[in-house]
């Protein structure tokens, strides 16, 4: 998929107590509209994204980050006269990354929960569902939860998608069938390698990335739709996460939000507008 994000080399810096990298991407090109405390650099938009995802984040063979998010990021930095940098590290630690001040904004598709929106500001702005993905055309043909169970399935650790997938096992015992055998890895990635290699029968993904998967050639998306919940970008920081709102509602009044989601096919907020939702931290 073609994309108009690029990324400059220059600017890589070592993410404090991580073991990802910051990658600084383009300039600023507008006067910053926030600055410190409510954010922590200077003209930057400090964002951690754990880049696995295709299509909505991932790296290319040049090393540069891609994606539905990796380009509204960038968007919002640019609204807001800031130059947008990542951090790319696993998904465990970018709460805790957050509440450190380690970065300003969770850009990594976060699902939204009541327990999560009281450690930060959430901001709805994406629709997922899970999907099961398999082996190519599927050859132990799988095609209902229940075919599932007693298989071994890989799940990144630490996310909805581990919960749902404990849910599903659960279910499964509770109709007197055998649990899930469930991997769990630092990154989508791995857990998708495990698939490959044949470690497992199954992996646990969104259903976007799991239909680019498929449309790749590398599996199969066997059940999809499972358990459709909303999708956020977080803050710590509430000036920030207001400025971002205003952000949003500008990027969709003029029609940028929805053509950069319908150009990759993702799943739009079902509100007319954007607002952070949940209470915040106390």
């Amino acid at each position: 998929m073609k994309t108009s994000f690029t990324t400059t080399r220059r600017g890589i810096i070592a993410a404090a107590g991580a073991a990802g990298v910051a990658v600084v991407a383009g300039r600023a090109r507008a006067q910053a509209k926030i600055a410190p405390p409510s954010i922590i650099k200077p003209g930057m938009l400090v964002m951690s994204t754990n880049p696995t995802l295709r299509p909505l984040q991932w790296v290319n063979d040049k090393g540069e980050l891609q994606g539905m998010r990796i380009e509204l990021g960038n968007e919002i930095a640019k609204q807001l006269g800031l130059t947008p940098e990542y951090v790319r590290i696993e998904f465990s630690a970018q709460v805790p990354g957050l509440a450190a001040k380690r970065w300003d904004m969770i850009n990594t598709g976060i699902f939204w929960t009541e327990e999560r929106s009281k450690l930060m500001y959430m901001v709805p702005y994406e629709r997922a569902a899970l999907s099961f993905m398999v082996a190519r055309n599927n050859p132990q043909g799988i095609k209902d939860v229940k075919d599932l169970a007693g298989k071994r399935v890989s799940v990144e650790l630490g996310g909805i998608e581990e919960r749902r997938t404990r849910e599903v096992s659960q279910t499964l015992q509770s109709q007197n069938l055998k649990p899930l055998d469930i991997r769990t890895f630092n990154n989508f990635a791995e857990a998708f390698q495990a698939l490959r290699a044949g470690q497992v029968d199954a992996s646990v993904t969104l259903d976007a990335t799991a239909q680019a998967l498929q449309d790749n050639g590398d599996f199969t998306r066997a059940i999809a739709g499972l358990f459709p919940q909303i999708v956020c970008i977080a803050f710590a920081n509430k000036t920030l996460a207001d400025a971002v709102v205003g952000t949003l509602n500008d990027l969709k009044k003029g029609g940028y939000y929805d053509k950069l989601f319908d150009q990759y096919g993702v799943l739009k907020s079902e509100g007319a507008t954007f607002s952070i939702m949940g209470t915040g931290p106390a």
